[in-house]
């Protein structure tokens, strides 16, 4: 009989998103008439823009002809898409060495897989409300979690506790799913703190192409020192609309050297490498040609076009939340609403009532931390007419 990893029994009886599923179908088979507005899991909507899709033919064609043919190609990524990237980060004054850039399938899986470079006895933060997958991922290896709280005293931007020396600290700005941004001066006191305690930040951009304001950092490596403590994942998901292209990358800098229990010293860049040629063949030659047109600064240009039709969707909710003299955290910076539940009600009594009573999905704060508990979460990438009518109805209910 094989022994099994036990650790799987430690996690939470269902994935969050598995069980907004479960419960909307459902409701949606009992009542095949309603229509039903899906405001809850942050997928987009929109078409990709033309460069992107004309770089993904340019990689079909490719494979027509046997001089342009790609196989199996670098499980780093193909230096054009690290060059681009590069070039994108220093368009925003950042400096980041293409040779530190790995290309991937997407953040999620990126976030995921990093906790393999780290012992188990590693003391880590982790802020409540989180994005599951950080949790789930280290629950799976065995690790302890030591929570961050979140709330709205500190507008769900915790700061360091100095009386915890962490090893391993995650931090999501702008945040899944609160939608705060840190400020500079925020992000410098956690590089700070990191480097006090030779800690590493795995530090989750995914959002940063929704910061308008040019005086809040994109990236954690905008702040000095953040090379020395600090790995950056990012996606082209929500910046480009990628969610089923599957295409995102992670920055592990060469400067992260820490020393093995031995004294040997040890360099988490080539271990994530060594992680990714082992267990990863590369992402696919045709969607790095998409991506590498993504980059383009007409690429972003077009990007940004979308951006800010979901930008006018969260304009929409944030308006009837506060007609309605509910409190809420982001829809500025991010994509996401987060707003207390009416009434007193409890997250998940409040994702039936808000489908049962008015036919809208949202996502229940309870599923990404106990902090959650009484707070709920709206997404700005349904359509126009979708949001318009949900809110519409959303304000009748209210």
């Amino acid at each position: 009989m094989p022994k099994l990893n036990e650790n799987y029994q430690n996690l939470k009886e269902s994935y969050l998103f598995s069980e907004i599923a479960h419960r909307v179908a459902a409701y949606s088979q009992a009542h095949p008439d309603q229509k039903i507005i899906r405001l809850g899991i942050g997928d987009v909507t929109l078409p990709l823009g033309s460069l992107a899709i004309q770089g993904l033919h340019a990689g079909v064609d490719a494979m027509a002809s046997s001089d342009t043919f790609r196989g199996y190609g670098p499980e780093q990524g193909y230096e054009f898409l690290r060059n681009a990237i590069s070039e994108y980060y220093a368009r925003n004054g950042i400096t980041v060495d293409p040779a530190d850039i790995f290309i991937s399938d997407g953040a999620k899986s990126d976030t995921g897989n990093i906790s393999e470079l780290f012992a188990a006895d590693n003391t880590i933060l982790i802020p409540d409300p989180v994005y599951p997958v950080y949790v789930d991922s280290n629950v799976m290896n065995g690790k302890t979690v030591t929570y961050l709280s979140g709330n709205a005293d500190n507008q769900f931007l915790p700061m360091p506790d100095r009386s915890i020396a962490a090893d391993i600290i995650y931090l999501c700005s702008p945040n899944n799913p609160t939608g705060a941004v840190y400020n500079r001066g925020q992000l410098e006191e956690w590089v700070n703190y990191a480097l006090e305690n030779e800690a590493v930040i795995l530090f989750d951009s995914a959002y940063e192409a929704f910061i308008s304001d040019p005086g809040l950092p994109r990236s954690i490596y905008a702040i000095e020192g953040a090379r020395r403590c600090a790995i950056e994942f990012c996606s082209l998901s929500k910046t480009a609309g990628f969610t089923g292209t599957r295409c995102g990358y992670t920055v592990v800098p060469r400067e992260l050297v820490f020393k093995a229990r031995d004294g040997r010293e040890m360099s988490l860049h080539a271990m994530w490498n060594r992680r990714q040629s082992t267990k990863f063949n590369g992402t696919s030659y045709i969607i790095q040609k998409g991506a590498e047109a993504v980059f383009s600064p007409e690429g972003i240009r077009q990007c940004q076009e979308n951006i800010r039709y979901y930008q006018q969707n969260a304009r929409m909710i944030a308006d009837t939340l506060n007609h309605k003299k509910i409190r809420f955290f982001g829809g500025i910076h991010s994509p996401y609403i987060w707003f207390e539940c009416p009434q007193g009600m409890e997250s998940w009594e409040f994702f039936d009532y808000l489908l049962t009573n008015a036919q809208i999905v949202g996502t229940p704060g309870a599923g990404f931390g106990e902090n959650g508990r009484n707070y709920f979460r709206l997404t700005a990438f349904g359509s126009h007419e979708n949001t318009k009518e949900a809110m519409e109805r959303f304000h009748r209910l209210f």
